[in-house]
């Protein structure tokens, strides 16, 4: 009762000080030495120009959070598979009484009205002239231009809040956080080349056009059609590129005709639209669901498609996909996304924030995918040469732990024999530190390149990426036509299909699908066909080369399905019998 009055006095009195809200002490909250290199000061911003501006307050538990998410996402455990409700996530992030009350209140004195923009509450929404602003965070917001793209922005270079709010309020964004002038893009490469109806190789595979039949050689994936309604695929879809019904229909009809008629559902955010006029179909939007259907067999899949008026800022909509599908009681159990940008485009603080958010997710029961980029080791140069950087540049969101990413292979022969791609991102973040469900794997990886390339990346950072599969020369269908694409943008789609398939098998057995898979991957690299040959070159360097076990170009290798779905089966505690000619590769990983 003591420690209740002590916390209701100590509030009075925090209401007292914001009677008049600028008499109270501030501190620099957040600051920045300089601009960033292509940004020019023009001059102070109007006052009466509006400016939305997102708060990020103090979650309840975060640390719970993570521990919540590894008990039910690492095999062993007794929680493994029980996957958290909507509810149960949210009271680990939801701020607590005092959080919100005590920013309200500072808010509501200062004559602000914010808004709730998360499913927990834990970012609110204020839109204030730049006058307020700049006397509520004792800032200085001005007008910056980009001097290549001639973007213009409202920023400032620190701001203060008052003492008081230290520990309840994280940051406000976007303040110090000036915009990337180019948004996140597919991660496609190279462009397509055009090719005559009628070009499905014979069987099994052709290096010159990999098709669904060929996935299905190289992967071991058995006929057996998805039939668990209750199972749902997303794809993500981003910059006004829109995936085509008809071109779908057509790239079924010609190389997975067991599936024609299947369809997508499509669901909007932030101003997003999926028009149908085929000339506007996009090569990613295309790509992404074609594979993720047929390499899924037909599990319910749907287009999510993120407009350009975003609650989360210069995140393009990456948070803003991810509160959507927070919000739902029953989320779909696994996304696939082939868009991203260099890590150190994203400021520390916002990068945890999107990291927690895909914990969430996680926690919930959805596998997050996401490619590797198609840069090598140099990340995405925006137009400049390869070889412009000189330390390894990691991409984003590769570094966050609690998503899975996919880089990229080649076929190198007609039996099914693949290599790294060349192209294929990998390395390690700069933001976060090695998880420790691939702990062993990466050490190992380290050791035995001993010197090589030493000083230009973060040894102890995250290692990515996880998994990977074919990305170069995938065949897909665009405006009517049949076409070939590279990039590691064909890989995530093409796993995240896999792992679909194998939840189906999942619920059929009245079990859990699979949800955050990076433990259960690291516990099972048998279930996986190494990748020894190859490298991801740049930065002036041959990168890092694909060995024997993980490595940071195509990750534990490319999976084996009845492998991987023997594993995912034994995991969940079910017997399962496998066609004759695959029994073997499914004992061997039983046994493992």
């Amino acid at each position: 009762m003591a420690s209740n009055l002590k916390l209701l006095v100590c509030f009075a009195l925090f209401l007292l000080a914001f009677a008049n809200p600028m008499a109270c002490r501030t501190k620099i909250h957040e600051a920045i030495e300089s601009i960033p290199a292509g940004y020019v000061r023009v001059g102070s911003a109007l006052s009466d120009t509006e400016l939305k501006l997102r708060i990020a307050l103090a979650q309840r538990d975060p640390e719970g959070l993570i521990d919540a998410l590894y008990d039910v996402s690492m095999p062993g455990s007794l929680s493994y598979g029980k996957h958290l409700s909507k509810e149960e996530v949210e009271q680990f992030v939801t701020p607590t009484a005092q959080t919100s009350d005590v920013v309200n209140a500072w808010l509501s004195q200062a004559g602000v009205n914010a808004t709730s923009i998360s499913p927990a509450g834990d970012w609110l929404s204020i839109t204030v002239p730049v006058g307020q602003a700049n006397e509520l965070f004792n800032a200085d917001f001005a007008v910056y231009t980009h001097s290549n793209t001639g973007k213009q922005t409202i920023r400032t270079t620190s701001y203060s809040i008052p003492v008081e709010l230290e520990g309840h309020l994280d940051f406000v964004y976007p303040t110090i956080t000036f915009p990337n002038p180019i948004s996140p893009r597919p991660v496609v490469s190279t462009p397509f080349a055009l090719k005559r109806r009628g070009v499905n190789p014979p069987a099994p595979c052709s290096t010159l056009a990999v098709t669904p039949t060929c996935v299905e050689f190289l992967y071991d994936i058995p006929a057996t059609k998805a039939n668990q309604s209750s199972n749902k695929l997303a794809v993500s879809g981003f910059d006004n590129l829109f995936a085509n019904r008809a071109d779908l229909q057509l790239f079924l009809e010609e190389f997975q005709p067991k599936l024609a008629g299947e369809t997508f559902s499509v669901e909007t955010i932030d101003g997003g639209r999926n028009s149908q006029n085929r000339s506007e179909a996009g090569v990613e939007a295309n790509l992404d669901i074609q594979y993720a259907i047929s390499t899924s067999h037909g599990v319910p899949a749907t287009f999510i498609s993120v407009g350009e008026e975003n609650l989360d800022g210069d995140l393009s909509g990456f948070l803003d996909i991810i509160n959507l599908l927070l919000g739902k009681s029953n989320p779909p159990q696994v996304l696939t996304t082939s868009y991203g940008d260099n890590e150190s485009e994203t400021p520390r603080p916002l990068f945890a924030k999107l990291c927690n958010a895909y914990a969430q997710l996680g926690a919930r029961g959805t596998s997050i995918l996401f490619a590797s980029g198609d840069g090598g080791v140099s990340g995405y140069q925006h137009g400049l040469p390869p070889d412009s950087c000189t330390d390894f540049v990691p991409t984003f969101p590769s570094g966050c732990p609690f998503v899975t990413i996919v880089g990229g292979t080649q076929v190198v022969s007609s039996n099914g024999g693949e290599t790294a791609g060349g192209f294929s991102s990998g390395g390690f973040s700069n933001y976060s530190s090695r998880p420790p469900y691939q702990a062993a794997a990466v050490e190992s990886y380290l050791f035995s390149i001993g010197s090589m390339n030493r000083g230009l990346f973060n040894a102890s950072g995250r290692g990515y990426p996880d998994v990977a599969a074919v990305g170069i020369n995938v065949t897909i269908v665009v405006n009517g036509t049949v076409q070939t694409i590279n990039g590691t943008s064909c890989a995530s789609p093409i796993f995240a299909g896999m792992v679909a398939l194998i939840n189906d098998a999942l619920i059929a057995a009245n079990k859990s699908t699979l949800g955050f898979l990076n433990p259960f991957l690291y516990k099972h690299p048998h279930a996986f066909h190494d990748i020894t040959t190859g490298s991801n070159p740049g930065c002036n360097t041959n990168g890092f080369p694909a060995l024997e076990g993980w490595d940071p170009v195509t990750g534990l290798g490319t999976p084996d399905f009845v492998a991987l779905q023997a594993a995912a089966l034994k995991a969940a505690g079910v017997s399962y019998t496998y066609p004759t000619q695959m029994e073997d590769t499914a004992q061997n990983v039983l046994s493992a």
